[in-house]
């Protein structure tokens, strides 16, 4: 057995660094702290006069929005970070920008609907939605300057000293202006319409996301001034590549340089682009839903045409221009965002793939799991379900291949005979899913085969719902999910039958079934044919599919059954370990903290002695270092090339570790809201590679940040002299590292 862990032989995780070590490990070479939103806005308090129920529930010590914002500009810093390679910096710069697109339509679309349905407050008086408008308002003007600025004053300029340029129109030659003229004659013209803005041409629709030209135009007959749109057409490239491939202008430019050929016989004023964000967050009834796919198809219509919740304009737009765009779209001066420089970043993705790699992060190839090398994936199709008899196995992606384990479950159950059913959660997934296709040959097979595809995760409506007629069409049991609840959990369950009867396979994970986001987001799964947890998923399928009213599993914790209990049950337990003076350590990693319950559980713990160390990527209501309240409490930030959404739960037990894994976070949403699941991991080999993945990230220097007592982070940085250890590569850098030694041994090997 190959050992992928690093860990050796009964090696436990180390007790939690002192508050004292862990103060002088950040503050060493530390960069100038990001001032987070949270803070700047919200006035001082002093938590150490809050009781735990305040602490646990004050928006005043943690706002959603607001600390969602926090994590952004932590991403944002790995575009200003110059220890990342060019190429890198801007992809981030892209990432940030489609974060905060969603952030508009989701977050900011929910508070627009909250002030117009008269909400007065949320939770404590002085935070209205409206006040919290206003707070993102002043939040994210910093941050688009920042992008703006990294962009233009730094990674541009360096990019076209590496031959990679976007130009300004005035900054080409006559013979390039000709060859775009004649580009845009060909390419452009013909699909653009001029709509003019008069009485009798009303204020045209203007679709989400879209980026718009706003002119002001002067007819020389009769002297008026008058507006018009022309919309920059999204089925044409948004880069508008020269002779040299590697040098662009932005169509936008192309277009208002040629503007004359739309309006004929006038004179062009003015011109400048524009974009629009509309509200993603519709009200919906699912109780009263006669149909909740046709309920779901209806808001995806009503999104289309759902009131406009940010303007971007350039940011020399003239105040009369914006005033009539402000005017037509029933917008509050907070809800407009000047931009100095390029909008809609997140067209830079395109870019950023740039054929430089001396400009990028080592190429990453995912590695087969050292257990999975050698299975012959057209025709051996029993090989994978023997090697799961043999053992429990743990797949850790993007280092492990996704292709080449969670895939190839479900394609070697499709082909094989002696597979009767299949079951299948789906909550995103690619949109040319090899895992649906594979479902859709099983049902083709004959095999019995229920799929749960949950429709109302949200910005995948469309395509989860066209999945789900798809995989009806196959011969596929479908159901679309439960009112009231959001499917979240990542299940795979395939029932074989064998010489001593039907037996079951299963796959838990932390993440979706999206070869895609396995190749870009840090997760984990399990397989095995435990007979327990096998039973369990059998039950929680039960309760998807029909009617069921479980209320009890044998080794599974399920949302929103038990799963919060059982959690404050651990909780309790290291506890009470640590009041009889046993050593009590419990260690968490998720993508967000903010559930009320465990929140106080965890201040509870901390009073009591339990070392208790927080890896959480983004949102975090909690606050660490508070003296008598939570100084033995840490709380890190993992932000790297990869986006971390495994979620790895640990409780030392007083020696007898448990070790958890799954797709929920310490979220309300997730504990009260969605059926989510979370499987013990009790083989102790599988037990030591968890262990080792908590202990390099908590030892990380490279990609951690550290919450300070106030609520800000501060990011880690290694000492001068270390640039080899495991703390100054990062976390992820090292598991690559560990991951490929282990593959070209078992290479060696053969």
């Amino acid at each position: 057995m190959h050992s992928l862990s690093g860990v050796s032989e009964g090696q436990r995780l180390p007790a939690a660094p002192t508050a004292d070590r862990a103060n002088a490990q950040s503050i060493e070479a530390s960069p100038p702290i990001i001032q987070p939103a949270t803070q700047v806005y919200v006035p001082d308090v002093d938590l150490s006069s809050l009781s735990l129920d305040e602490l646990s529930t004050s928006e005043i010590v943690y706002n959603r929005e607001l600390s969602w914002l926090d994590f952004n500009w932590r991403v944002l810093n790995e575009a200003l970070d110059a220890r990342n390679p060019l190429l890198e910096r801007l992809k981030f710069i892209a990432i940030t920008a489609s974060n905060l697109d969603e952030f508009f339509r989701k977050r900011v679309g929910g508070l627009k609907r909250q002030k117009a349905a008269g909400i007065a407050h949320l939770t404590l008086p002085g935070l209205t939605p409206d006040h919290q408008l206003q707070l993102i308002s002043k939040a994210v003007r910093p941050m688009i300057e920042a992008q703006t600025d990294c962009l233009s004053q730094e990674l541009l300029p360096k990019l076209a000293e590496q031959g990679l340029r976007i130009f300004k129109y005035a900054e080409l030659n006559f013979d390039q202006q000709q060859w775009l003229r004649a580009y845009y004659l060909r390419e452009v013209y013909p699909i653009l319409t001029p709509l003019a803005v008069d009485p009798g041409h009303p204020f045209p629709f203007l679709s989400n996301l879209s980026l718009s030209l706003g002119v002001f135009l002067r007819d020389p007959v009769t002297d008026e001034t008058q507006f018009a749109r022309v919309k920059v057409p999204q089925n044409r490239s948004r880069w508008v590549h020269l002779e040299n491939p590697s040098h662009m202008v932005p169509l936008e430019e192309v277009m208002i340089h040629n503007l004359d050929t739309l309006f004929t016989g006038m004179d062009i004023l003015a011109a400048y682009p524009f974009r629009i964000t509309r509200n993603a967050d519709i009200a919906r009834n699912e109780e009263e839903a006669d149909d909740l796919l046709d309920m779901i198809s209806e808001e995806l219509r009503e999104q289309r045409f759902a009131e406009v919740v940010r303007l971007e304009i350039d940011a020399a737009m003239p105040p009369a221009m914006s005033a009539i765009l402000q005017h037509e779209l029933n917008l509050e001066q907070n809800d407009i965002y000047p931009v100095d420089g390029l909008l809609r970043l997140a067209d830079l993705f395109p870019l950023a793939e740039a054929n430089l790699p001396h400009l990028k992060y080592e190429p990453w190839t995912p590695m087969t799991h050292p257990r999975l090398v050698g299975i012959d994936r057209q025709s051996r199709t029993g090989d994978l379900f023997s090697i799961i008899r043999q053992g429990d196995l743990l797949v850790h992606h993007p280092y492990h291949s996704f292709s080449a384990s969670t895939q190839l479950f479900i394609e070697a159950a499709a082909r094989d005979p002696h597979v009767v059913a299949i079951k299948q959660t789906l909550y995103r997934t690619s949109a040319d899913s090899p895992v649906v296709s594979a479902l859709t040959q099983a049902a083709e097979r004959g095999k019995q085969v229920a799929v749960l595809v949950e429709v109302k995760a949200r910005f995948d409506e469309a395509q989860n719902i066209e999945w789900a007629r798809a995989l009806e069409n196959a011969g596929c049991h479908v159901a679309y999910g439960l009112v009231g609840l959001k499917t979240h959990s990542k299940l795979s369950l395939v029932i074989r039958d064998e010489e001593d009867g039907l037996r079951a396979y299963f796959h838990i994970g932390t993440g979706n079934y999206n070869p895609k986001t396995a190749s870009l987001y840090t997760d984990i799964g399990l397989f095995s044919c435990n007979p327990e947890i096998g039973a369990d998923i059998m039950d929680v399928f039960n309760f998807l599919t029909g009617y069921s009213r479980q209320t009890q599993y044998r080794k599974l914790l399920v949302a929103p059954v038990n799963m919060r209990q059982r959690f404050a049950e651990l909780i309790d337990i290291e506890i009470s370990h640590a009041l009889n003076g046993r050593p009590a350590h419990l260690i968490a990693k998720m993508n967000g903290l903010e559930d009320q319950v465990l929140i106080r559980k965890l201040y509870e713990a901390s009073q009591a002695g339990v070392s208790v160390d927080l890896i959480v990527r983004g949102n975090c209501r909690l606050r660490p270092g508070l003296p008598g309240i939570s100084e033995n409490i840490r709380v890190i930030s993992m932000i790297g090339r990869f986006l971390e959404h495994s979620r790895i739960f640990y409780f030392a037990n007083g020696g007898e570790p448990r070790y958890f894994i799954g797709s929920a976070d310490w979220m309300r949403r997730n504990l009260s809201n969605r059926v989510e699941a979370i499987v013990p991991i009790e083989d102790s080999r599988l037990q030591e590679q968890l262990a080792h993945i908590l202990h390099i990230s908590l030892e990380d220097e490279r990609q951690t940040w550290e919450m300070l007592p106030d609520g800000r982070y501060r990011q880690r940085r290694p000492r001068p002299d270390d640039t080899s250890s495991p703390a100054a590569l990062g976390t992820q850098a090292w598991l690559m590292r560990q991951i490929r030694h282990a593959a070209s041994q078992v290479t060696d090997e053969e």
